[in-house]
């Protein structure tokens, strides 16, 4: 498993990479560039053609400590060219750390919700299980029309690349948790303070955790906070079942903010 600075989350566990744009918030993907930058090293031998990596299928049940776990996040669980038979082997490694009770909180990501539905009756959600959506703009909140009929404990939306305005008040009473963040890396397209802020709202109306990861910027967690009124700089790092107050950006505080868990 790898250390991560993805801030909502410990460790990112890849049992296989390697994937294929569905939407717009696919054409700069991190994943893509990292993986064809090291085609044909020993990490990355076929690019971000699809490779499976099933010595770490297991590495979960030898942590010691309990963690966020982000699942397959060079990758989508829920690829078309994944068989059912290897997503379940990943479940089923994720229903027995909740069967031993190792404390683990696993925190999955799709764009492929309709391919999700299809398996859902073929896969067992313990309550360890985090599932969500990647929600690019407007256009892409249908995907919320078929995460909230996941029987999962925490249901949640990442807003990351945000590429417009997106209004989910239609679904936060089935949502337990709102990641938003901008694009990085080179050609990032830009995301305005107004639409974070917006969703910052709607959270804060629904008494839903909200998480802002960062703004569009060339690097990754740059400027992760929101100019409030008068020109306060604000840290929200919400997750679920805690919803802690913002606080000033930069404030030793966030070492303990990051550490609290759900």
């Amino acid at each position: 498993m790898n250390n991560t600075i993805i801030s909502w989350t410990d460790l990112t566990w890849n049992v296989w990479s390697g994937c294929s744009k569905v939407s717009p918030g696919c054409a700069h993907c991190y994943a893509e560039t990292l993986s064809e930058n090291k085609r044909g090293t020993a990490a990355f031998p076929n690019g971000f053609d699809l490779t499976y990596r099933w010595h770490k299928l297991n590495e979960p049940l030898k942590l010691k400590q309990p963690k966020r776990i982000f699942v397959n996040s060079m990758s989508d669980l829920y690829y078309e060219d994944v068989p059912l038979s290897n997503i379940q082997r990943v479940f089923e490694v994720m229903n027995e750390c909740h069967a031993k009770g190792f404390g683990h909180q696993f925190q999955i990501l799709t764009k492929r919700s309709e391919r999700l539905l299809e398996l859902l009756p073929k896969l067992t959600f313990t309550p360890n299980i985090w599932q969500g959506v990647s929600v690019e703009n407007q256009r892409w909140t249908s995907r919320l029309d078929d995460l909230v009929r996941v029987p999962a404990a925490i249901r949640f939306v990442s807003v990351e690349p945000m590429l417009g305005p997106v209004d989910l008040t239609k679904w936060l009473d089935r949502l337990h948790w709102i990641i938003v963040g901008g694009e990085s890396g080179p050609g990032h397209r830009p995301m305005e303070q107004e639409w974070v802020c917006a969703v910052r709202d709607q959270c804060r109306a629904a008494n839903v955790a909200f998480f802002f990861k960062q703004d569009s910027a060339f690097r990754t967690e740059t400027r992760a906070y929101i100019v409030e009124e008068g020109g306060r700089r604000m840290r929200y790092m919400q997750f679920p079942g805690s919803l802690l107050d913002p606080i000033e950006a930069d404030t030793p505080e966030l070492r303990v903010l990051s550490s609290v868990r759900a």
